[in-house]
């Protein structure tokens, strides 16, 4: 998604210095600390504070680890500090506001050596927590639910017609969430994700019936140019990716991987931003880099056919050219647009990339408009030697296409050809009933969705669909998880 929401996560796994300025509180407040999981030197931490004070603009939570070798490695939904054995967590730009009894749920991951004893007084804007304190100790998993047991590794994937098979035959059809941070942190210098990507986080997802996560890149990271801090680029970086995408694999979860933000420098009609580093979508991939990103991505997985490679996220080229026509040649054919400064690579050319590796993978690939339009996608649909692309669309609430007219008279005919999975699908007023119509029509037409996102930022500006990462849902997230209920296994 083409959000600025994920800037404003820029501080989230960042040890600062400095912190904001927090409004008081008059009666403290109650807090949950539990370690969801725990592993030889590592840990997860996940913290619930509940205030029972005013109303609060900004709050910040403090204690102290018992132990000298407790240490923050990575957090989130906060900016988090540590000085000694003292930690301090500072509200968000988006969490600031805390009601009267209203709760926020943060966490990180640390390390630990000797012991990892729970801590046991907590502060909220320096007032102590008289309401209660509740340190618990690591539990089984930290998902609400027991997550279904595992049913193997996800399926190898092939395009039959329009839909998805697997090895045996079975129709397969996509259903899941999105999984953002890796687009961002990277480079922004706040590590590689946003928050947990471990075996606990996996298991919260399988408690919803999630089958499929699609895992948001960044070009420059993968490739680990000098635009990138190198504790987050190249190797490290693919390393990660490659670790997560492996997890989610051993987990009968389809992943689809796919390249979010990229290089090159764009100013014009709907710009995200003027930066010629990849930090917004941009309306194409670039030529320099991008056809380098996809051969190292697909020599990456090549041989492993339950990976999906998403070519790139939000394509708008015809903001740039000026009409739909010279949009699609240029999402197709690529080389020098009009109005984009920089030389783009068409989907034909990384279509060419990816296969040349050897990579059998399903490829999707999405339309103009930010992947709202596919008006003329089956016209301009590349050529694979496999046959084994795929389409996709966005669809918001906000969106050009937004309602059951545009959706057959632009989407059924290409679901009606090739696999059609709305792998961005969202609302920005915190409820469900957008996507719950959507859904209504996807599973008539034999579509998949994906709900955007697993991240817990604010409902309206995400939209998110948890507000921790236990898997709690949001409003909005309770419409797609009761969804999953039922079509999902």
């Amino acid at each position: 998604m083409a959000l600025l929401a994920a800037g404003s996560l820029v501080a989230a796994g960042t040890l600062l210095a400095a912190l904001p300025p927090a409004s008081a509180a008059s009666a403290g407040c109650t807090v949950t600390y539990q370690v969801a999981s725990s592993w030889p030197g590592g840990f997860q931490g996940d913290v619930t504070v509940k205030n029972l004070g005013d109303p609060l603009t900004s709050w910040s939570l403090g204690f102290d680890f018992p132990d000298a070798g407790q240490k923050v490695t990575q957090g989130w939904s906060a900016a988090w500090s540590q000085s000694g054995a003292h930690v301090t967590a500072a509200s968000m730009s988006w969490n600031g506001s805390l009601a009267t009894n209203a709760s926020v749920g943060l966490g990180f991951t640390g390390s630990w050596t000797g012991a990892n004893p729970v801590p046991t007084t907590f502060t909220l804007n320096g007032v102590a927590c008289t309401g209660g304190v509740s340190p618990s100790s690591p539990s089984p998993s930290p998902s609400t639910t027991t997550p279904p047991p595992p049913t193997g590794a996800a399926p190898a994937l092939k395009v039959s017609g329009n839909t998805f098979v697997t090895s045996a035959g079975a129709e397969h059809r996509l259903y899941g969430v999105n999984r953002s941070g890796g687009e961002f942190a990277c480079i922004q210098g706040n590590g590689i994700w946003d928050g947990p990507m471990d075996q606990a986080s996996i298991d919260a997802m399988r408690s919803w019936k999630i089958r499929t996560v699609r895992v948001p890149l960044n070009e420059e990271c993968w490739l680990g140019t000098p635009d990138v801090p190198a504790a987050y680029g190249g190797a490290t970086y693919q390393t990660a990716v490659k670790n997560y995408v492996n997890l989610l694999v051993q987990n009968g979860i389809t992943p689809i991987v796919e390249m979010h933000w990229n290089y090159g420098q764009y100013t014009g009609t709907s710009s995200g931003c003027s930066d010629v580093k990849a930090t917004c979508q941009k309306p194409m991939p670039d030529a320099q880099y991008a056809p380098s990103f996809w051969t190292g991505v697909a020599t990456a997985f090549k041989g492993n056919d339950a990976v999906v490679l998403d070519l790139f996220n939000e394509p708008y080229p015809e903001r740039a050219t000026g009409d739909a026509t010279s949009g699609w040649k240029c999402w197709r054919d690529g080389g020098t647009c009009a109005g984009i400064a920089y030389r783009v690579a068409g989907f034909q050319s990384l279509v060419n990339a990816v296969r040349d590796t050897g990579a059998t993978n399903v490829i999707m690939i999405g339309g103009l408009a930010y992947s709202n339009d596919l008006s003329q996608w089956l016209t301009y649909k590349p050529s694979d030697p496999l046959n084994n692309l795929a389409a996709f669309a966005h669809i918001y609430n906000f969106n050009s296409c937004a309602n059951a007219g545009c959706w057959n008279s632009q989407l059924a005919p290409v679901a009606a050809q090739v696999p059609l999975t709305l792998s961005e699908i969202g609302e920005n007023d915190c409820a469900h009933g957008f996507i719950d119509s959507l859904m209504d029509w996807a599973d008539a037409t034999k579509v998949g969705y994906l709900g955007w996102t697993w991240n817990t930022w604010d409902c309206s500006t995400g939209p998110s669909l948890i507000s921790n990462h236990n898997g709690t849902a949001t409003a909005f997230g309770q419409g797609l998880k009761d969804r999953l209920a039922r079509v999902s296994n």
